[in-house]
């Protein structure tokens, strides 16, 4: 069982940052986009001076595979800072927009301003990429940022501070250890922008504090994603990318697959050619897999397990897998079919590494089922069918979908990423990163007379009749 000996800020020091962040954070609005370039620049090369020491680190904390931190932490954080240099320039411009003839000699734009202060509270499922990628928006917009890591993932933390500090003065970015009392002593600090990701419940916790501020807010939740499998799917292809997508990081992935429907004609064949990818990725005893993550800690091994257990006894069917290690936080790759639709592990997110599996004869079953829970934050169809997809489509909702794909959307940095309602509020990636940490001021400016110098009190026959003539006309 692991120990995780929690590192934690005084809140003097917190203070001490929060103070010297407000003094500087107009400043550092100013830079150019040269000088934010430099910043991502030199935060790329620390990440990967230290690439040996995170990978060592999140196998300490969770067993996480060195080839998982290259893909899903390290080179998603490189390659969206290398995306973010190469357009940034263009980006920070003032964007000229049209102005209506009723306002004619004027001219109208939209110049992006950084929103000032920010806050950034991570998780811990990826601890370098949840910390990073935000914070490489925060600085592109030009703001000050205040990084709070996960306190279960100790030893990554301790390596993403010295990163921090070796880059950056805290007086643009400081960083601060701790659990939840640290978190609320953040958030009774008042900031321009707040980030975080995590849980729904803890996200309402977040919008509460930022409400009292009129803080504006990008919140990164998740839900219960699902998975169609239709009676046209390739159930070869499909299987590969969703063991992939579901079993990274043991399952501990917001856009995860949480559920599979699967069209009943082709279950048999799913379930078969599932076992069979799962035994090829992780072996006939997963336990023994260096290529598999642990359970972060004992509270979630507790809560996945006590899923598992309920819906057994509930009468579910276990297919595959099932084996859990409590001295090492393992839970092995399972699949389950008959899970009552009103369980635990049916209302809420699994977060792990538990698939159900349910079958379906028609595809409004499938939308119905999907649309009796919050919107997701993703919702994947493998199909072959036009027409199918297109139903899928239009009749969910979702923060994002992929299509014969899953999870790998985010890594789009031309495509926005982020919730709707329960699964999250705002969107990351690329452009759209850059615009949530940005204030967009419409700017207009008046050259010659205006129309309303025209139509000032008193109101004249001749002032109704131009009004007239306006709302007619123009």
């Amino acid at each position: 069982m692991q120990v995780h000996m929690e590192t934690r800020t005084a809140i003097p020091e917190i203070e001490e940052i929060y103070k010297i962040q407000q003094s500087n954070f107009r400043f550092v609005g100013q830079s150019t986009a040269k000088e934010r370039i430099a910043k991502l620049k030199r935060l790329r090369k620390a990440i990967l001076d230290r690439r040996k020491e995170l990978q060592d680190a999140m196998w300490k904390d969770f067993k996480k595979p060195a080839a998982e931190v290259d893909l899903s932490e390290i080179y998603t954080v490189t390659s969206d800072i290398d995306f973010t240099v190469k357009h940034l320039s263009a980006w920070m411009r003032p964007k000229p927009v049209s102005t209506p003839i009723t306002m004619f000699g004027s001219s109208s734009k939209i110049v992006y301003e950084p929103k000032g202060m920010a806050l950034i509270i991570a998780p811990w499922n990826y601890p370098v990429l949840l910390v990073f990628a935000p914070l490489v928006s925060a600085i592109a917009a030009g703001n000050t940022a205040i990084l709070k890591p996960s306190e279960f993932t100790v030893a990554t933390s301790a390596i993403i501070r010295l990163i921090i500090e070796e880059v950056f003065d805290p007086n643009e970015v400081g960083i601060v250890e701790g659990g939840v009392e640290i978190s609320q002593a953040l958030l009774d600090l008042k900031f321009n922008h707040i980030f975080f990701t995590g849980s729904p419940s803890v996200g309402k916790v977040v919008m509460e504090a930022a409400a009292k501020h009129l803080t504006s807010v990008t919140l990164e939740l998740g839900g219960k994603s699902p998975v169609i499998i239709d009676e046209t799917a390739n159930i070869k292809a499909t299987v590969a990318r969703l063991v992939w997508a579901k079993f990274i990081n043991a399952g501990q992935t917001c856009l995860a697959p949480d559920y599979v429907l699967v069209h009943e004609s082709k279950k048999h064949q799913f379930i078969t050619a599932l076992v069979s990818q799962l035994k090829k990725s992780y072996g006939e005893d997963p336990s023994k897999s260096s290529d598999y993550a642990a359970i972060i800690n004992e509270k979630h091994f507790k809560r996945l397990t006590t899923y598992l257990e309920a819906s057994l006894n509930l009468g579910s069917k276990l297919l595959y897998g099932g084996d859990c290690k409590a001295l090492e936080n393992f839970i092995a790759p399972t699949v389950l079919e008959n899970v009552p639709l009103d369980s635990a592990m049916m209302q809420d997110e699994i977060f792990g590494p538990i698939l159900p599996v349910f079958s379906y004869k028609d595809s409004n079953e499938v939308t119905e089922l999907i649309n009796s829970k919050e919107k997701p934050l993703a919702l994947y169809i493998y199909s072959r069918s036009k027409k199918n997809i297109k139903h899928f489509m239009d009749n969910t909702s979702a923060g994002g979908s992929g299509i014969n794909i899953s999870a790998i959307h985010i890594g789009n940095p031309y495509l926005p990423f982020g919730g709707v309602n329960n699964s999250g509020i705002g969107k990351s990636n690329g452009h759209f990163g850059f615009i949530e940490f940005s204030n967009q001021r419409g700017v207009m400016r008046q050259y010659i007379p205006s129309i309303i110098q025209l139509l000032l009190p008193p109101y004249t026959k001749s002032k109704r009749r131009l009004l007239d003539f306006t709302i007619k006309w123009l």
